[in-house]
């Protein structure tokens, strides 16, 4: 069975809203074959997206109206109309990463010419995230079997260089300016911080038990990481490389997504069918959100 998992590099341009007032967060709910809508101002459940299958990778339009979707059972991508809150047609966008597990590569994808397309195979077994720089020059992929990041040059369509990491890479996340990254190996309970410029890791930062999710504030002085088996949220503290805070959240938290003010974040609790609202100044849960069944992430838009 086709297994993907998508990233989306939208080209840079204003954010127009959609229908609804902004932002929202959208909660892909994999068992339940749902996606959640969250209003962010009041921190409750608005509406409910049924989409079918296993919905589970997302990410958002430039313009907020739309969302993209992978969905596990049929390789799919869906989207949907975040206007009228339901599934609609494939609409041409930029360019779309596709980590394929079953022949252990990633497919980019201009779906504005879905002819102009390429494959590039990792190094890694089973990709689970394939996550683009700011600049969108590059692209970074983690595979659940492995213990190594692979970093592939967009332009030249080629892998560029494969970064050691812990075991079970999952999330991966970059500070705004692109000058790091931060990849969470889960089964080393650590996070790795890579130097951008020369593909190289340049501290490893203990983490929790089971540290998969990875979610950098807008203002690029905290990264937050999920951990799966304790039940939390780390919080690093750029400048001095620090768990500064570990705040607890629902069962198995997994990926999470941040406001763009970057006061709120949000993690999926898989185990807890629920998402666990974070103060990001704070560092303080301010309560538990009850969607789907098995939420597997979160974007806001």
């Amino acid at each position: 069975m086709k297994l993907w998992k998508l990233g989306i590099l939208f080209c840079a341009s204003p954010v127009a809203l959609s229908a609804w007032a902004a932002p929202f967060a959208y909660v892909p709910n994999e068992r339940s074959g749902t996606i959640s809508v969250i209003d962010t101002a009041s921190d409750e459940v608005v509406a409910t997206v049924r989409t079918g299958g296993k919905p589970r990778g997302s990410a958002a339009s430039p313009d907020g109206r739309r969302l993209y979707v992978s969905d596990q059972t049929s390789g799919a991508l869906l989207i949907v109309d975040l206007a009228k809150r339901e599934l609609s047609g494939r609409i041409p966008i930029a360019w779309l990463a596709v980590a394929v597990e079953e022949n252990n590569s990633v497919a980019l994808i201009r779906t504005a010419n879905p002819g102009e397309a390429f494959s590039i195979a990792v190094h890694g077994k089973n990709p689970e995230h394939a996550v683009f720089s700011p600049d969108g020059k590059w692209l970074y992929v983690s595979a659940e079997d492995g213990a190594a990041v692979d970093v592939i040059d967009v332009a030249k369509r080629s892998a560029a260089k494969l970064v050691k990491v812990g075991e079970r890479p999952r999330g991966i996340g970059f500070l705004p300016d692109g000058s790091r990254a931060y990849v969470a190996a889960e089964n080393s309970d650590q996070v790795y911080v890579i130097d951008c410029a020369r593909a190289e890791v340049v501290s490893v930062i203990p983490a929790g038990k089971r540290s998969n999710g990875i979610a950098v504030r807008p203002d690029g002085k905290v990264v937050f990481v999920s951990n799966g088996g304790d039940a939390s949220v780390s919080a690093i503290d750029v400048a001095s490389g620090r768990i500064t805070a570990t705040i607890p959240a629902g069962q198995r938290p997994w990926n999470m997504a941040i406001t763009p003010d970057g006061k709120k974040l949000y993690v999926a609790n898989g185990r807890s069918n629920s998402v666990s609202v974070i103060d990001a100044e704070a560092m303080t849960k301010l309560r538990d959100v009850v969607v789907g069944e098995l939420p597997w992430g979160v974007v806001i838009r």
